[in-house]
């Protein structure tokens, strides 16, 4: 039998540690450059999007490289690697479709989680600054939603956590999960945790049949991107206002899609993607 090119790691709670060793020791970098440079320059470089989008890849850097020296060479002798190969053009009409349904109903589920009140209220005036905050520079909120994000999110949650998890003899449905509702925690915020949640769901399930960490994370750049146009064009994530139509409407559609398109690469699609 050949030899995998791909490490066989396992990721348990000891690689969740080393992922937040990783996290810490980047933010702690981030962290001791921004003092240091508004004692010297006196101007606080925190308040610019083009350091936060910087400081974002050094900590997810940080976090993979931890996991990659401190779990994975010890581990398999190997180091961190995966697949990143494209598949056929008819894996491409199937898996877009379902994420877009899988957008629509996240969308409506979203739409039903309340932005007043005495927690709500405050909580998402703040999340609304901060989302201002980082659509302030439009190339630098593309560069990070649209192209990092995807591809450091997916190689820590799909490729190193849902992955190791699978290795290590959970069912793939329980790590598909597991890493999903991890992905939406780390949002720190309700309104996005659910489509989180949903995403990485739908994500994770492409991963897991294509052996693929590429489509991923098309799909995450896909749905970032369909997110940054709407905030830039109707002010606001949604669909329903951008379209003029019903959440209930949105929702329909959305069901109509996920499902039918998930039938077709679940059930009809008959192909065995391997990683050797």
């Amino acid at each position: 039998m050949e030899k995998s090119r791909y490490p066989k790691f396992i990721f348990n709670w000891i690689g969740g540690l080393v992922l937040l060793a990783g996290y810490i020791a980047g933010s702690i970098i981030v962290g001791f450059s921004s003092t240091v440079y508004k004692i010297i320059f006196k101007f606080d470089i925190m308040q610019k999007p083009w350091f936060m989008m910087l400081a974002n890849a050094i900590v997810f850097s940080l976090v993979i490289a931890f996991f990659d020296f401190f779990v994975v060479r010890p581990s398999t002798k190997m180091k961190l690697n995966f697949n990143f190969s494209p598949t056929n053009f008819y894996t491409y009409l199937l898996i877009f479709p379902m994420m877009l349904g899988m957008m629509f109903i996240g969308e409506f589920f979203t739409s039903q989680i309340p932005t007043t009140g005495p927690f709500f209220g405050w909580f998402y005036e703040f999340f609304q600054d901060l989302m201002q905050f980082m659509t302030d520079d439009p190339i630098v909120m593309v560069i990070t939603a649209v192209i990092m994000a995807p591809i450091f999110e997916e190689i820590i949650f799909r490729g190193i956590i849902q992955k190791g998890l699978i290795n290590n003899g959970v069912q793939p449905w329980k790590a598909i999960v597991f890493a999903s509702i991890v992905f939406g925690l780390v949002h720190g915020n309700p309104w996005q945790f659910v489509g989180a949640v949903m995403l990485g769901c739908v994500l994770g399930l492409v991963y897991y049949k294509t052996k693929s960490l590429l489509l991923p994370m098309l799909l995450h750049g896909f749905n970032n991107l369909c997110s940054s146009f709407l905030i830039f064009y109707t002010k606001s994530e949604s669909f329903a206002d951008a379209f003029k139509v019903s959440e209930w409407v949105i929702l329909g559609v959305g069901i109509v899609l996920l499902s039918s398109f998930y039938y077709l690469f679940m059930k009809k699609y008959k192909v065995h993607y391997s990683e050797i």
